[in-house]
């Protein structure tokens, strides 16, 4: 990668990086719209003279046309936006989980398409009010503080662990820029970086500047289920007939197995896991603290839906991820010693049956690999990965090409990490290890701050609000969503490479730390 790839990279990150942890403004808007122009210009300069680009590139009548349709509709959305706000949060989370499938690079990349244009003109949007002076409905926490206090701190700023989450969410998407530097793999580092990283960091800052009132929150609710029912139909529709819409690598699978797996409109049927597994724990949580009868109805049939749908997935680290979900939310509602209770006698159960058992049961290392698709040997590969390089790693995006020329061969069936933190060991040395992990803490801190005023689980009297911030059960809902989603990161993959994340934590982070007393009513 020539020295101005990556010297524009790291502009492109760091205008991202700015865009998360600045305030609604001319700057913010700006640094939103640098990084949204820079990261597909990478891309292309990056994938110009690769064949997969090769119709595009003699055609540039084909081109234009392109780029005039998705302007088109950018400028179309934006339109939309502007006189309707509450159409960002929405249009963002219909978006959230479709990736059209291209090949990019040699290999199949799941490009969240529809995102992208909604993004694009989200940015739009929030140039257009910075630049005639418009606060509208959104703003920021800081132009809270300077309009309501005189330039004084609110009560509800974040402190401590929690006001970290914002600085080391940029300092990861800067890390993972110099790491593209030393990078074994640069074109696969650059592509995560500028399709994912960069334009998620946009994302977070865009749904950052969101005021979330009840009526936003409930709109968000019913496309939520709505959208993740939509999903099931196309599910068992594909279970029922033996036929998925795409993916040829799983196709072949399910040729091979006694089981029959489904990924509905999503490309692998873990990702659909996943998203159910959150879908599952925002309606169970919504439903914990619902009060009108026939909402808990509605809210217990999409459960039962979506939960026999995820069935169909046979995901093992989707139905951990729902777990976690949901036991967070116990913990929160009811009682968090009975959780951690819970957590010690299955710890103890484990350890009993390790040290009993271990004789009469021999493990076999070769059918554990198999039973887990080879994730057996990538997690031992990657430890091994992580011990030849343990300060800065092997650079961002290199862990498959790494795991091929020094562990397993050019042969190798499966080289592409299941486990986040594995994958950030190997790539990005403890440096990446400790920001992961760091990042990780705060955002949990940040999520939670002052559950301990209002969640019943925590010993409080459970009130509809607390310290000026969102309503408790939205915001443990979004808590325990977060943790499913990183247990499925633990077991499976994508971190901050899903914009599920970025989007938890903005509205998180949002809820925690409201604009004004109004959005937390």
């Amino acid at each position: 990668m020539p020295v101005v790839e990556v010297l524009v990279a790291l502009i492109a990150a760091s205008a991202a990086a700015l865009a998360v942890v600045d305030r609604a403004s001319k700057r913010r808007a700006t640094a939103m719209l640098v990084a949204v122009v820079l990261a597909p210009a990478l891309i292309a300069a990056d994938q110009w003279h690769a064949t997969q680009v090769e119709e595009l590139r003699n055609s540039p009548a084909l081109l234009l046309a392109a780029c005039l349709v998705a302007g088109t509709i950018v400028v179309g959305l934006a339109a939309l936006m502007y006189r309707r706000p509450v159409l960002l949060p929405v249009l963002v989370l219909i978006a959230l989980p479709f990736r059209v499938p291209l090949t990019v690079g040699g290999e199949d990349a799941n490009l969240l398409m529809p995102l992208y244009l909604v993004m694009a003109a989200g940015v739009l949007v929030a140039i257009l009010r910075q630049w005639r002076g418009e606060s509208g409905p959104l703003r920021s926490l800081a132009d809270a503080a300077s309009a309501e206090s005189g330039g004084a701190t609110p009560a509800h700023a974040p402190s401590g662990f929690a006001a970290w989450m914002k600085p080391l969410l940029a300092a990861s998407v800067i890390l993972f820029a110099l790491g593209l530097i030393y990078s074994d793999d640069r074109s696969v580092g650059l592509q995560n970086l500028c399709f994912f990283l960069v334009p998620f960091a946009v994302v977070f800052a865009l749904m950052d500047e969101v005021e979330w009132d009840r009526r936003r929150l409930r709109i968000v609710l019913i496309v939520v289920l709505a959208e993740a029912l939509v999903c099931a139909a196309v599910g068992f529709a594909e279970y029922r007939f033996k036929e998925l819409l795409w993916n040829e690598t799983v196709m072949r699978t399910n040729d091979f197995h006694v089981y029959f797996r489904v990924n509905s409109l999503f490309w692998d049927p873990n990702v659909y896991g996943r998203y159910l597994a959150v879908a599952i724990t925002v309606a169970a949580g919504s439903l914990l603290w619902v009060r009108d009868r026939r909402d808990a109805v509605a809210l217990s049939v999409a459960a039962a839906v979506l939960w026999l749908a995820l069935v169909t997935t046979f995901s093992q680290s989707s139905f951990v991820a729902l777990l976690a979900g949901l036991a967070v939310l116990i913990a929160l509602r009811w009682s968090l010693r009975l959780v951690l209770a819970g957590l010690a006698v299955l710890a103890v159960g484990t350890l009993l049956f390790a040290v009993f058992a271990g004789g009469l049961v021999k493990l076999d290392l070769g059918a554990l690999n198999k039973q887990t698709s080879g994730r057996a040997n990538l997690v031992e590969g990657g430890v091994e990965l992580f011990g030849n390089r343990p300060v800065l790693g092997y650079g961002s995006g290199s862990f498959s090409r790494s795991f091929k020329d020094e562990i397993a061969g050019p042969d190798a069936p499966v080289t592409e990490s299941h486990t986040e933190p594995i994958t950030v060991a190997a790539e990005q040395g403890l440096v990446g290890f400790a920001l992961y992990a760091a990042l990780i803490v705060a955002a949990l801190f940040a999520l939670a701050a002052g559950f301990r005023a209002v969640m019943p689980g925590l010993g409080a009297a459970f009130t509809s609000g607390g310290a000026n911030r969102g309503p408790p059960a939205a915001r443990a809902v979004i808590l325990a969503s977060f943790v499913s989603v990183l247990v499925h990161t633990v077991t499976y993959a994508d971190f901050l490479n899903d914009p599920v994340t970025w989007v938890l934590m903005a509205i998180g982070y949002s809820l925690a730390f409201p604009c004004r007393d109004t959005s937390a009513a």
